[in-house]
């Protein structure tokens, strides 16, 4: 379902564009949720049995926020460019070869077929922010009582004195 086959590719430039629903991924992960169906269009570009695949995936994740643990929308239009070669087993003499920068660069695939999926899952993780936030002013949690400070104010009084100044909190209640 989600395989690009290459096989049926036969011109040098091809388009390629679908939807995929949100139920229909496989997300097995506490970072996101697909939220809403999954856009994928990119342009093929053939040379022999390497494929270029320039594009974008947009879509709608549903992510935790890291200060508050709301749950919350962030809107993905990433775009990518990818290079794909074949994957090679080995050499035929069974030796080792070097590794030239169009490896370095390039996925590689198996079986005449590029896994859509992965390369969706992949444009995903590469769009989540570092720290994800609900907004920007978000307030987080209460420390001593767990309370959402963005839904008002806790009761608790913050009774936290730095143990490093014990010795002269001493000295102080002694004069």
């Amino acid at each position: 379902m989600f395989a690009l086959s290459l096989a049926k590719i036969r011109t040098t430039r091809t388009e390629f564009a679908e939807v995929y629903a949100a139920a229909a991924l496989s997300v097995d992960n506490d970072s996101f949720a697909v939220a809403a169906p999954v856009s994928l269009a990119f342009d093929i570009e053939k040379d022999k049995d390497r494929f270029r695949l320039a594009g974008r995936v947009r879509t709608m994740l549903v992510l935790r926020c890291s200060r508050c643990l709301e749950g919350f929308e962030l809107d993905v239009d990433a775009p990518f460019d990818l290079r794909y070669q074949p994957k090679e087993v080995g050499t035929a003499d069974g030796s080792e070869r070097e590794l030239g920068d169009d490896d370095l660069s390039a996925t590689f695939y198996e079986n005449d077929e590029i896994d859509l999926e992965q390369l969706m899952k992949e444009q995903f993780y590469l769009a989540l922010p570092m720290k994800p936030l609900c907004k920007d002013e978000c307030r987080g949690l209460c420390a001593l009582c767990g309370a959402n400070l963005n839904r008002g104010t806790c009761g608790c009084t913050p009774t936290w004195e730095d143990p490093r100044f014990a010795v002269l909190r001493a000295l102080k209640k002694e004069s």
